[in-house]
């Protein structure tokens, strides 16, 4: 059962779940492939906080993830192990490849130690799990993860668990998929992306259960707007309890749930053929 939940001993593992990693075979991370982590904590490069509800966490290692696999064409590579990576909410695969490199990647779901795996830029591969070739190489209607905005600038989208797109069509110099928010966005036909749906799919039903877990994660308690002063946030102030009167907005007056936040000049909006709704307050995004 890969959510465990435990005896309610306590408050806090009351609401708690854990979730059990049964995909994981390998406990140790490669140590070539780790590199320090320093957080910024939402601090910019003048120590100003810019992004509110960032500090703390545990120390932790960061592991270097091949995004791009291009200098790994038309190499076999075989799965050394799935381990655990606590920057992400996905699962990474260790690959040693022929010539004994070894990299990490995202590992996708069903994908088993021993497997064979290959990475091809010049020309179709086999259509299975963990083969990573260009979009105009995949057959149309298969489910992909990792896949790339720009030729040869690395996985962007559909990264974290669970996630994957499905490829609808191609046509001409672009390829069609389908996001899980439901949007539709042409990718150019060149980009790469890798066969199958990201593993660990059972992250998203984990309870943290206590507000310690997520003082672990690096998440810092935030203070309500209707809670503050009037001169500390828009919708501060008041005599008793109040909601403000206005939609939801941050310390700038920035909408914060259902209001759009795309710049409307950006210039692949051309490439996005339907909008992702949001489920909130149906409003395209």
């Amino acid at each position: 059962m890969p959510i465990k939940i435990y005896k309610p001993t306590s408050a806090g593992r009351r609401n708690a779940s854990v979730n059990a990693h049964a995909e994981v075979t390998k406990k140790r991370p490669e140590k070539s492939l780790l590199r320090p982590w320093h957080d910024s904590a939402g601090r910019n490069h003048h120590g100003k906080i810019t992004v509110r509800g960032r500090g703390g966490g545990v120390k932790r290692m960061y592991r270097l993830i091949d995004f791009k696999r291009i200098d790994r064409d038309g190499i076999d590579g075989k799965v050394v192990g799935i381990e655990y990576d606590p920057n992400r909410s996905a699962h990474i695969a260790l690959v040693q490849y022929t010539d004994k490199v070894k990299r990490y990647i995202i590992a996708p779901l069903g994908i088993k130690v021993g497997e064979t795996i290959i990475a091809k830029g010049d020309g179709p591969a086999e259509p299975k799990v963990g083969n990573a070739m260009r979009l105009r190489d995949i057959p149309t209607g298969l489910d992909v993860h990792c896949i790339e905005l720009t030729p040869g600038k690395g996985a962007q989208i559909c990264r974290s668990a669970g996630m994957y797109a499905r490829l609808m069509n191609k046509e001409g110099g672009y390829a069609t998929v389908m996001l899980p928010s439901g949007e539709m966005r042409m990718v150019n036909i060149d980009c790469r992306a890798t066969i199958g749906q990201v593993g660990n799919t059972d992250h998203i039903n984990r309870q943290l259960g206590k507000a310690g877990l997520s003082r672990h994660l690096g998440v810092r308690p935030k203070t309500r707007g209707v809670a503050k002063s009037h001169n500390a946030h828009p919708l501060g102030g008041g005599s008793g309890r109040s909601k403000g009167n206005r939609p939801p907005v941050g310390p700038t007056g920035v909408l914060a749930k259902g209001g759009g936040t795309r710049n409307p000049k950006k210039s692949s909006s051309k490439l996005i053929v339907r909008r992702r709704v949001s489920k909130r307050f149906g409003q395209k995004k």
